[in-house]
């Protein structure tokens, strides 16, 4: 009798069978754009005392390309009322500041787990190490303030 997994001289291996199965679903019955949206959205709202931070400067939308410039960061800047983040996205992470500057507590949102909280100083200047991928969001907590900002994809 073979062991658990084996199947003859072929080893299982489960992760290939799980892309294999994910991008057989991505064809055969794709997710609907508005469906996957509204779950982003709803995701988004798990947070009800936050206030959403919206969009409003985005380097890819926004602002004129440079020629020969293939690896710019994307600038973005967020703002809930009198609250501004503006974040710098390169390959190697983010960096960002809160203004006005004041400390605070920065969780990057990238799926059903928060990642790594990182850390505004007094000036409100913060960074990470962690590239962003897939859709992601900041939730930033200052001294009596909860603002999540709007999702993107990286």
């Amino acid at each position: 009798m073979s062991g658990e997994g084996d199947f003859g001289d072929e080893e299982f291996d489960a992760g290939m069978l799980e892309q294999e199965l994910r991008q057989a679903a991505a064809v055969l019955d794709p997710v609907p754009a508005e469906l996957q949206q509204i779950a982003v959205d709803a995701y988004a709202l798990h947070d009800l005392d936050a206030r959403v931070a919206e969009l409003t400067f985005d380097s890819l939308v926004d602002a004129l390309p440079v020629r020969g410039v293939t690896d710019a960061p994307r600038m973005l800047t967020f703002r809930a009322g009198e609250v501004t983040v503006d974040v710098e996205v390169t390959a190697q992470g983010l960096m960002g500041q809160v203004l006005p500057p004041q400390p605070a507590r920065i969780e990057v949102l990238g799926g059903p787990r928060p990642g790594s909280p990182l850390t505004a100083d007094d000036l409100g200047r913060f960074t990470g190490d962690t590239p962003l991928t897939g859709p992601f969001a900041l939730r930033l907590c200052t001294a009596g303030d909860v603002v999540v900002t709007e999702w993107l994809r990286a």
